[in-house]
């Protein structure tokens, strides 16, 4: 199983189990611990993942951590949990006061369903006020995961992830702005578009209409936007599906050449007719041909069998199907054998009469 899906089925398991977890001892044991294994530490070696890490702060001692994630004996990740029902808004103060006191220069600030990671780009050894990586693990976002990969220990690459941290830092508050343009569009926002598209002077008047005219406008263009990337994939669907059908047809086509129906495959068919005559009209008897069986129809369905023939190996096969579809094999040695099989040919063909 590849991260992506060892990630998404631990949120499946916090999601599940959530309502049983009363507190924050068992919220780091059912979905902290598992998140630390995920990313590939194990998290019962002291070498790797060190549980209640000493973080001294100035003149208190003993003061402790939840766990450190260790490399060549330094701390990397600092994590500090809470239990899932906490707000994470008030608590990253004491994250924030172990952060300086250590070399690692990486904070998590967890409640085992929101994650928190923390860096120090705007000063050094001192922990950003915000997270440049924050996620719901039971509604994760294929970018989330793509950038929580890097923490992966078979990945963990100091100098890229730190790269990336200040991106994903202004990008994830770009995307915050413009949440809250597009649902409460401030004075400054509209006023760009009214002096794009607008001559005159921009009154009182003039701003309040173009707000609503704004703000109506973005979300129009942003559905606009879903439903042509949505009939654009459901074209390309499409299309992938009628290649599919066409590759499937010439693929029957290209098996069914390779079918040859025997002499002796059609002189048992002509057995089973002269056995089933007086009970059934044996224009309704059929046959189709296969690569690794003969089968023999009534009324040409494929849900009703009468029996299959298996006539093309070293050995040769006489096979009816149970009430589960399972077929029941009996060896034949020669043709002939069929008829000692009549009585439950007539049975079957009976059952499918009542």
């Amino acid at each position: 199983m590849d991260f992506k899906d060892q990630i998404k089925q631990l949120g499946e398991r916090v999601l599940r189990l959530k309502e049983q977890i009363q507190t924050e001892e068992a919220t780091k044991n059912a979905f902290i611990m598992p998140f630390i294994q995920t990313l590939g530490y194990d998290v019962f070696n002291p070498i790797e993942v060190v549980p209640e890490y000493t973080a001294d702060i100035g003149i208190k001692k003993g003061e402790k951590v939840d766990y450190a994630i260790l490399k060549d004996g330094q701390p990397i990740i600092l994590i500090e949990c809470k239990w899932w029902g906490e707000n994470l808004d008030v608590h990253n103060s004491q994250l924030f006061r172990y952060f300086h006191t250590t070399k690692s220069k990486f904070g998590l600030l967890t409640n085992g369903i929101q994650f928190r990671f923390y860096t120090d780009m705007v000063d050094q050894n001192k922990m950003d006020e915000k997270p440049f990586l924050e996620f719901d693990i039971t509604n994760l976002k294929e970018q989330s995961v793509f950038e929580l990969k890097k923490f992966h220990k078979s990945y963990f690459d100091l100098n890229s992830i730190v790269n990336s941290a200040s991106e994903l830092k202004y990008s994830n508050e770009i995307k915050s702005i413009l949440a809250r343009e597009l649902n409460e569009p401030t004075s400054n926002f509209v006023k760009f578009f009214v002096s794009q598209v607008y001559v005159g002077k921009a009154t009182e008047k003039v701003m309040s209409q173009f707000t609503e005219i704004v703000k109506r406008s973005l979300n129009q263009f942003i559905s606009d936007s879903i439903s042509d990337r949505l009939k654009s994939a459901l074209e390309k669907e499409n299309v992938q599906e009628t290649e599919q059908i066409k590759l499937a047809e010439s693929q029957a086509k290209e098996d069914e050449s390779k079918i040859v129906t025997t002499d002796q495959e059609i002189e048992a068919f002509m057995i089973i007719k002269s056995i089933l005559r007086k009970n059934v009209d044996i224009k309704r008897i059929g046959y189709r041909d296969g690569q690794v069986y003969f089968s023999i129809l009534l009324d040409d369905n494929n849900r009703k069998p009468i029996c299959r023939l298996y006539l093309n190996g070293s050995k040769k096969y006489f096979v009816t199907l149970d009430e589960n579809k399972k077929e029941i094999k009996k060896e034949i040695f020669s043709l002939d054998d069929i008829y000692l099989y009549s009585d439950e040919l007539i049975q079957i063909m009976s059952n499918y009469e009542k």
